[in-house]
């Protein structure tokens, strides 16, 4: 199939942008990498009357360190988070998932704000956000506000965004000096989104846990970002029992839903799996660099 008719806009500059959001809307879509919006307009389950085309918006894709957090513009393509020496340093999580993305042609034209915006509950950029404790910046004309990823991430395929404002910026704090990461999913092909994907993030102390974050895709409608299951296990020593016991404790947390081609209780196994994964990863790249 083909898109049914649009009227294609172009602007110059983020106020041009804006401006036509607030006079088109809610008939104009936004468009950054098309890799989402295109296949949803060639099968039309997307007919916007206005596309408003944004990647004369150059200034929307830089990366830059703001001393306690890296802020990355929503036009940031894949393969620039993906090879970026400042993320590897203050943020690997976000390397290993955008690395992890789809193919080559995927990763040089799709965004970090079109893949938030567009909110597959498998996208490896909405668990990174979600597990990294993000916060996204949203623009309209006249104005701007803040929401944490927790919050703008509403339901699957559904955020906070609202039909005149545009994704500005996503900022991710830095990760602490003996703090390491790991992303670890499983799929069909490589390529395909997580059929369960499941990112961690933890700090030492000595040998012991002094934080630990962990995010689960592919089990919820939205990533679910686990602190209430994992915060007993700070302050803990950091052996191969304890990974078990994380394991073991997100598995029995989380609720995926049968359906007509994954039962829930593979989802649950496989989350098992990933979660012992991830963390023997992390707990591995401290160990090889510890002093």
């Amino acid at each position: 199939m083909k898109p049914a008719a649009f009227t294609y806009h172009r602007p110059a500059t983020l106020d041009e942008a804006l401006a036509l959001l607030s006079d088109l809307a809610p008939e104009a879509k936004p468009l950054a990498g098309g890799q989402s919006l295109g296949p949803m307009l060639n099968m039309r389950l997307a007919s916007p009357a206005h596309l408003v085309d944004l990647n004369d918006l150059t200034e929307l894709g830089r990366i830059r360190d703001l001393g306690g957090a890296i802020e990355i513009g929503a036009l940031a393509r894949h393969h620039q988070l993906a090879d970026s020496a400042l993320l590897s340093q203050h943020c690997p999580l976000l390397v290993q998932c955008a690395q992890s993305i789809g193919h080559y042609a995927i990763r040089q034209r799709g965004t970090l704000g079109g893949s938030l915006a567009h909110a597959d509950p498998a996208a490896q950029l909405a668990l990174a956000a979600i597990t990294l404790g993000a916060t996204i910046t949203l623009v309209r004309r006249g104005g701007h506000r803040e929401l944490a990823a927790l919050d703008f991430l509403q339901a699957a395929m559904t955020t906070a965004l609202l039909p005149d404002e545009l994704l500005l910026s996503v900022h991710f704090p830095k990760f602490a000096a003996r703090e390491a990461s790991a992303l670890r999913l499983f799929s069909r092909r490589h390529g395909d989104f997580g059929i369960v994907s499941v990112a961690t993030c933890v700090a030492l102390d000595g040998d012991r846990v002094a934080r630990l974050r962990l995010g689960v895709g592919g089990v919820a409608p939205v990533p679910q970002r686990l602190d209430s299951v994992t915060r007993p296990f700070e302050q803990q020593r950091a052996t191969a029992a304890w990974v078990a016991a994380v394991a073991d404790a997100v598995s029995q947390a989380v609720q995926p839903e049968d359906d007509a081609r994954i039962p829930a209780e593979y989802r649950r196994e496989l989350a098992h799996t990933m979660v012992t994964r991830a963390l023997d990863s992390a707990l591995q790249q401290l160990k090889s660099t510890t002093p």
